[in-house]
């Protein structure tokens, strides 16, 4: 998370030692350097450009305008305005957090007494007589904001409500979605039509009435929008290395459920896979080089667990040999490395957001995670999965079979895709793989089985509409789409 900079107004000269005393203060503070940093005009290096005009873009830079306000009003402009009242101006017509500080004088010049009580009618200002009082007050001050705005914390990230976020920001038919998927998966109590707030009660998703950080990342209409870094970014490269041009890599935008669903999609659709016959099973079975439980169990655990306090994102790396998945964070002290592949306790990072995505059945409590992932690759004559701790980066490994060619695929490079364009950038990708799992007549529910794909609205925009207006396949009853008898074949197929 980028510093919050911190603006010092005051009139030059007469609070020269209270504005230092600001900056060092901050600066040689354990709790406050973390968070802040401060700007002061004479930290400036000297340029061709008017003061005033730089002292103006400077407020329009920073997070908080902290006013310091004495006894004089300051050089005047052509309108008699001075630079610290053009400097409170800006930063009330911007919005910015104002804190006003007053040094105790028995004669203000006018104008900075019209100033005073001018900043008195708008914001709750601090008196102080000394510098140790000045930065008492400001201490107190900024801790409240890092408090409110969820930086400094006392409850567990996934718990605390995130900073400007309210129920107008989740989507409802996603909420929709996971509590039929609950219901049917796990059982739950509750299930579709339950109001929102009663829903977000049960999952212990509210802090004081607003929506948690879990909220927002699991039901969400645009999660990005509040945590940018919990995107999810997949790169496929053809040699063994990261090299540039990446041949294709895509940014993954929505709830994590969305993000899940979008990264497995973009493994599984760049490996080898085998289609069967319903002679082998009453689906039809598809099989990957990468066990597809082991991917999605990878993937699952990174957006899962993650640390959504950094503001660095989940990676997706599938290579020649080997597919990697990076994501934020460290194990707790209580697992070590070689311990994931022996029986160990569940202990997640996120528990608000772990239990949901286990309602939904995207994981399991047990802990079992990783030895289902080993057991699986062993099962497929693989190597067990790898794990390493890098620069606070956990990282995941899963070996491709030696040898093994990957499907034809046309991919572009691509800086960014979000959840909704990804239809746009995998489109012919997308109706490949729809196509070799379609055998005879199917049902939507046995067409997602068959391409391993969970979440409803995923498969619907990137799979079956696109095959569906593309021509390529068509349904056994069309003049009734959302007949229960309905089935989807190859067009022409009879």
């Amino acid at each position: 998370m980028p510093l919050a900079r911190i603006f010092v107004s005051s009139v030059q000269g007469e609070l020269a030692a209270e504005r230092r005393a600001v900056r060092d203060f901050v600066q040689g503070d354990a709790l406050l350097r973390r968070f802040f940093e401060v700007f002061l005009f004479e930290d400036l290096p000297a340029a061709d450009r008017r003061a005033d005009a730089t002292y103006l873009t400077e407020v329009d830079r920073c997070d908080l305008y902290v006013g310091l306000f004495g006894r004089d009003y300051g050089s005047e402009d052509a309108e008699g305005v001075s630079p610290t009242e053009r400097e409170f101006d800006r930063a009330t017509a911007a919005g910015k957090v104002r804190l006003v500080y007053l040094k105790r004088t028995a004669d203000r010049h006018p104008k900075m007494a019209a100033l005073v009580r001018r900043a008195e009618s708008q914001v709750v200002r601090r008196q102080f007589d000394s510098e140790p009082a000045l930065q008492a007050a400001l201490y107190a001050s900024l801790v409240d904001w890092l408090e409110r705005t969820g930086r400094l914390r006392t409850k567990p990230f996934d718990a605390a409500a995130c900073p400007e976020a309210g129920l107008g920001d989740l989507a409802a038919d996603q909420l929709e979605i996971f509590l039929g998927r609950a219901q049917t998966q796990r059982g739950y109590v509750h299930g579709p039509g339950t109001p929102m707030a009663a829903a977000l009660a049960h999952l212990n998703l509210l802090d004081q009435g607003a929506p948690s950080h879990a909220a927002v990342l699991l039901f969400g209409s645009r999660p990005q929008r509040f945590l940018p870094s919990s995107e999810v970014k997949c790169m496929h490269f053809h040699g063994t290395e990261i090299s540039k041009p990446i041949p294709s890599y895509q940014v993954f935008k929505g709830t994590v459920f969305e993000l899940v669903d979008a990264a497995l999609d973009f493994v599984l659709s760049k490996v080898a896979r085998r289609v069967g016959t319903r002679a082998e099973s009453t689906q039809v079975p598809v099989n990957y080089e990468l066990p597809r439980e082991a991917v999605a169990e990878a993937i699952v655990n990174a957006v899962a667990h993650r640390d959504y306090a950094s503001g660095a994102s989940v990676q997706v790396m599938l290579f020649a040999d080997r597919l990697e998945v990076w994501n934020p964070g460290e194990l707790p002290p209580a697992l070590t490395l070689e311990g994931l592949l022996l029986p160990h306790a569940s202990i997640p990072h996120n528990p608000l957001i772990a239990e949901p995505m286990f309602l939904a059945g995207y994981v399991e409590k047990a802990g079992s995670g990783t030895l289902d992932m080993a057991t699986r690759c062993r099962a497929a004559g693989l190597p067990p999965p790898e794990f390493r701790q890098t620069g606070g980066q956990f990282v995941l490994v899963l070996r491709r079979p030696p040898g093994e060619a990957a499907p034809e695929v046309t991919t572009e490079v691509t800086t960014e895709v979000t959840t909704e364009v990804t239809t746009e950038v995998t489109t012919d990708e997308a109706m490949a793989r729809l196509l070799n799992a379609l055998v005879g007549e199917m049902t939507r529910q046995q067409l997602q089985e068959a391409l391993g794909l969970k979440n409803d609205e995923h498969f619907r925009k990137a799979y079956l509409q696109p095959a569906l207006a593309a021509g390529l396949i068509e349904m056994t009853v069309p003049d009734k789409p959302q007949s229960r008898l309905q089935r989807y074949r190859k067009a022409g197929a009879r």
